[in-house]
């Protein structure tokens, strides 16, 4: 329980995780929901895309069937809208920790950097969807491209954005580091993880932000 109470539940705070694909966002958000819900804390656990039927299925969508970057985009933003609406703006309403597995960062990460979409229309697409609503806090799990595939091989199949060469991969990581320069220092918004690291050593880096903000 000593763990526990050396980090009280954020109530009300909406914590995002970002990272490609073998980053280790999965791991660590178990760690910590499973925390702040031993000390009786209401977290709402979700994902983008996704977290609501519509969303999930607009998910399948994206991930398995070929379409430019701007048709990727509207996908994106509809069923981010639809989230917002159904999922995340309730369950911070009523006092609930929502921990979000990807958000708008990884949209100016993926179709942004990946895909080379226009920078200016994604930000006008994030003004009409989401009503300035951004995360209190954002993870970053950093990682080469190279490691993350490593850890990916074998683990599934993999989906259409998976599947990409590596040089996608280099270019997400970069559309993420320009975002994320763009919003402020890291420790402001973002903090960055070293997610080359074992998950015991990003779980301490992980435990420092998360006192360094009194949770």
């Amino acid at each position: 329980m000593s763990e526990v109470h050396h980090l009280p539940s954020p109530a009300g705070c909406f914590i995002t995780t970002e990272g490609i694909d073998g980053a280790g966002k999965t791991t660590q958000i178990d760690r910590i929901a499973a925390r702040w819900q031993a000390a009786g804390h209401e977290v709402v656990r979700t994902r983008e895309p996704g977290g609501t039927p519509l969303a999930e299925a607009l998910r399948e969508l994206l991930l398995s069937r070929d379409m430019d970057p701007l048709t990727e985009a509207l996908l994106v933003f509809a069923a981010r809208r639809d989230h917002l609406r159904r999922v995340i703006e309730p369950a911070l309403a009523r006092g609930a920790v929502v921990l979000c597995d990807r958000y708008t960062d990884a949209t100016y990460a993926y179709q942004g950097g990946g895909r080379g979409f226009d920078l200016a229309t994604l930000a006008q697409l994030e003004t009409w969807v989401q009503a300035g609503r951004q995360p209190d806090l954002t993870l970053w799990f950093d990682l080469r491209p190279q490691e993350a595939a490593r850890r990916r091989a074998g683990a599934r199949a993999p989906d259409r954005f998976e599947a990409e060469q590596l040089a996608f991969f280099e270019a997400v990581r970069a559309g993420y580091a320009q975002r994320f320069a763009a919003h402020g220092p890291h420790g402001a918004r973002v903090a960055r993880l070293d997610a080359e690291q074992p998950p015991e050593a990003v779980a301490a880096q992980i435990d420092a932000v998360l006192r360094a903000r009194g949770w």
